[in-house]
């Protein structure tokens, strides 16, 4: 069985490319683990996420929490805010199908979009929680 955490990566990850509303905010499926050398700008990263145990004292669960990263080269933070958007109205509240668990809920917790250290690139943060049992 897949750990959970890669098995709620994979069905977000999914979603995310298949969503027509996050792939024109980002003019593409843009949605990289790895980013490759010299990608297109707008495009979004997984970032840091978490797993915890998340268990009653009958029923093993997870707690996740999964950060998403959007990064715009636009002038203005319109485009990073775009994308966060559309990715949030994506995930929020969905039931996705993971390999070997079940999603119990997936929420948005924040969201945040500020220009970089670089000077010329805007950097949008959403961070989501999720629940996930064992199937």
């Amino acid at each position: 069985m897949s750990s959970a955490a890669f098995a709620l990566q994979q069905a977000i990850f999914s979603k995310l490319a298949n969503d027509a509303a996050t792939t024109s905010a980002l003019g593409g499926p843009r949605i990289y683990d790895d980013v490759p050398a010299r990608a297109e700008f707008p495009f979004m990263t997984f970032g840091q996420s978490t797993e915890r145990d998340w268990s009653t004292g009958t029923e093993k669960g997870y707690e996740h929490v999964i950060t998403l990263h959007v990064w715009s080269r636009a002038p203005g933070r319109k485009e990073a805010q775009a994308v966060i958007a559309a990715a949030r109205d994506a995930l929020h509240d969905q039931d996705l199908p993971l390999e070997g668990h079940r999603l119990v809920n997936l929420r948005h917790e924040f969201s945040e979009a500020r220009r970089d250290t670089d000077g010329e690139t805007f950097h949008g943060i959403t961070r989501f929680r999720a629940v996930t049992e064992p199937n």
